[in-house]
């Protein structure tokens, strides 16, 4: 799939950006040359790479172990939303410079 002027002009316009005809035309360059890359590492057989957490051994990692088993760290159990803790609405709202008790008041920022 390749990205269109069309494309960077939709995206462009839905976060609000105004770009110039240069700009536009250096971001389809851009966006066009990622995909190629990834579509290269697409073509890569993987099938014999373990997954893994983490690609560099800087954070935290237990050198006892080997492989992906070094990286076990980085992972989190599964809990679901309702039986996760989570801050009561009085207290996310508390240190809010502005609320209405019930919502954070934030300004206007979409003038069209």
């Amino acid at each position: 799939m390749k990205v269109t002027e069309k494309d960077v002009a939709y995206v462009a316009d839905l976060a609000n950006l105004e770009l110039s005809g240069e700009e536009r035309t250096g971001m389809v360059r851009d966006l066009n040359s990622i995909l190629d890359y990834i579509e290269k590492l697409n073509e890569l057989d993987t099938s014999n790479v373990e997954p893994m957490a983490q690609v560099s051994d800087r954070y935290g990692v237990d050198e006892s172990k080997q492989g992906s088993e070094r990286f076990g760290y980085a992972s989190r159990e599964d809990v679901p939303e309702g039986l996760r803790k989570s801050l009561s609405p009085e207290s996310a709202l508390a240190n809010a410079p502005d609320a209405d008790g019930t919502f954070f008041r934030v300004p206007k920022v979409i003038e069209r």
